[in-house]
């Protein structure tokens, strides 16, 4: 198994991550949810699961495997985003990325699923800066690489991917596949 250390809490002065614990699900569940109905609300399909009840990603196995960063303010600890970040491909990660059972153990790719901006903070950049942290402000032991996706129609969000530097690997059953490589392992 394959661990994650935080080297620099700090996003950016006022906003600081940590690792999700027990005590944080319940308010990280709601901050997915109400991404997933504003996202319904915008007429997207992605994550509609969540708003029939269905945990995907397992938020609670996911907190207890130590995958879930939480980023909160510094003036009122308030929960402006999150994001899961898984070490060990998912079903879901295997038969987008064609992986065999194989490649669940000892790969080299992190999937990144779930990232979250509060709405009341969204359209100021915090996306971006969440992604660029993701990757300088954390090191995941053995890992090259961080793969994501996302609904193929989602052209924003396919676009935000692309301007935070990861590629564009193609199309699989309608959804996107991105991968960045990291500069360190």
């Amino acid at each position: 198994m394959t661990t994650l250390t935080i080297v620099e809490s700090s996003v950016k002065p006022g906003l600081a991550a940590f690792q999700a614990v027990a005590e944080d699900q319940e308010e990280v569940q709601e901050l997915i949810l109400k991404t997933a109905r504003w996202l319904h609300s915008k007429g997207s399909t992605q994550w509609g699961n969540l708003l029939k009840g269905k945990d995907d990603h397992n938020l609670g196995g996911a907190i207890a495997r130590g995958e879930v960063i939480i980023f909160r303010t510094s003036e009122d600890h308030a929960l402006a985003g999150a994001v899961i970040l898984q070490q060990q491909p998912s079903a879901w990660d295997r038969k987008l990325w064609g992986l065999d059972d194989a490649d669940a153990e000892g790969g080299t790719s992190v999937y990144l699923h779930r990232l979250v901006v509060d709405r009341d903070r969204a359209g100021k950049g915090l996306g971006h800066e969440l992604m660029q942290w993701i990757e300088q402000g954390i090191r995941f032991t053995g890992k090259d690489r961080i793969r994501l996706d996302c609904i193929a129609g989602n052209d924003k969000l396919s676009q935000f991917y692309q301007q935070c530097g990861y590629t564009y690997r193609g199309e699989t059953d309608g959804f996107n596949v991105f991968e960045k490589m990291l500069t360190e392992i």
